[in-house]
């Protein structure tokens, strides 16, 4: 196990469930990526950018509900703001998205 925690430093973490609704190549990105568009409700839409294209088809991410932390402040990645981190397991140079088994309102909280 890396650094423990404290349960108060992971209340700090606003971890949302959204639905993709955009998905756009990203030929800048240093390494294959997706630039997401995602609705999370009340929250509103944000984006980030995502290196997932080995697993997942542009046309199967739309709809698609994923996990994500909203509450990182803003990160420039070439010429993108990415404003939140989808979140997925990492399984060798794969990434796996992490999603509700059931569909859900945008903008749930994850506990």
């Amino acid at each position: 196990m890396n650094n423990t925690i404290t349960f108060e430093d992971f209340t700090k973490i606003d971890l949302r469930v959204g639905t993709i609704i955009e998905v756009n190549d990203f030929p800048e990105a240093r390494n294959p990526a997706y630039q997401l568009v995602i609705d999370f409700g009340e929250l509103g839409i944000k984006k980030s950018s995502a290196q997932i294209t080995t697993l997942y088809k542009k046309e199967d991410l739309l709809q698609k509900q994923i996990v994500a932390v909203v509450n990182f402040p803003k990160k420039q990645i070439a010429k993108f703001m990415s404003e939140c981190l989808v979140l997925g397991a990492v399984n060798g140079a794969d990434v796996i998205l992490l999603n509700p088994e059931n569909k859900v309102k945008n903008g749930s909280t994850v506990a």
